[in-house]
């Protein structure tokens, strides 16, 4: 039921995690891809190589989200590529350690920078040719830590929170260009990012707070924003849907 023949989707921050699960998704749907990384050209053309096995064609491109004109050189290259993008996944972030009291202008910039900013680059140079083509189809990745905030994280939970209401207001302001505007919210992932947490002596206390009693797998973040993406949801737009294993109830 889930067919994305001949769509093109750009996934920001594919190499790894949530981000590399959601391109093998994507390709096993039928389609086509733009690879996006930052630093990791090897783990990115592993994404690109499993994407191909699926008879859809994958590109790399690096490019440093939180920098404009790396953003708009990549959505040219996309779309001198295949002529389009039907699919925008802003799924590139980082999460730091940063107690309020101590928190750096850099840090705080950095995280800003790269989480919202970057989103908003990505968008504003995407959605000219989704209005020129008349569809177009926004996924972004925002976080429980979004909704109710994050203790030592509050530069990352304001960044993730502005993610939210960016959804709600260009749903809106889209809609009347066929263009649908979703976001996925993750509780706790095991990727990469997360590792040292989930492994560590917090370990425990983290999935006592989880009604599931484990953290999510990449994979079962990416079903969520493949979803969104495929014509069983073309009736979504300014949605958030948590995927969090019960841990923040919320609508």
């Amino acid at each position: 039921m889930i067919n994305l023949k001949d769509r093109v989707a750009l996934i920001t921050g594919a190499s790894r995690g949530i981000g590399k699960a959601t391109a093998l998704l994507f390709a096993q749907a039928g389609c086509n891809l733009i690879i996006n990384y930052f630093n990791n050209e090897k783990a990115a053309s592993e994404v690109a190589s499993c994407a191909r096995e699926f008879g859809v064609t994958s590109k790399l491109f690096q490019a440093d989200i939180s920098q404009k004109k790396q953003v708009d050189e990549m959505i040219r290259y996309a779309t001198e590529k295949f002529d389009k993008i039907d699919i925008l996944v802003n799924n590139a972030g980082i999460w730091k350690y940063a107690a309020i009291e101590k928190m750096t202008e850099e840090q705080l910039k950095e995280t800003v920078e790269v989480n919202l900013l970057g989103v908003f680059y990505a968008i504003t140079t995407t959605v000219p040719h989704m209005i020129k083509q008349r569809s177009g189809n926004i996924i972004n990745i925002s976080s429980t830590a979004g909704q109710r905030g994050e203790p030592f994280h509050s530069h990352y939970a304001a960044s993730k929170g502005a993610i939210i209401s960016l959804t709600k207001s260009l749903a809106a302001e889209l809609a009347p260009h066929n263009i649908r505007v979703n976001c996925v919210a993750p509780g706790w992932v095991d990727t990469d990012m997360s590792h040292a947490s989930l492994t560590g002596e917090d370990k425990e206390e983290i999935l006592q707070k989880i009604p599931l009693k484990r953290a999510a797998t990449p994979e079962e973040i990416a079903g969520s924003v493949l979803f969104l993406a495929s014509d069983l949801a073309t009736f979504i737009t300014g949605e958030v849907i948590n995927v969090n294993g019960g841990e923040v109830l919320c609508g």
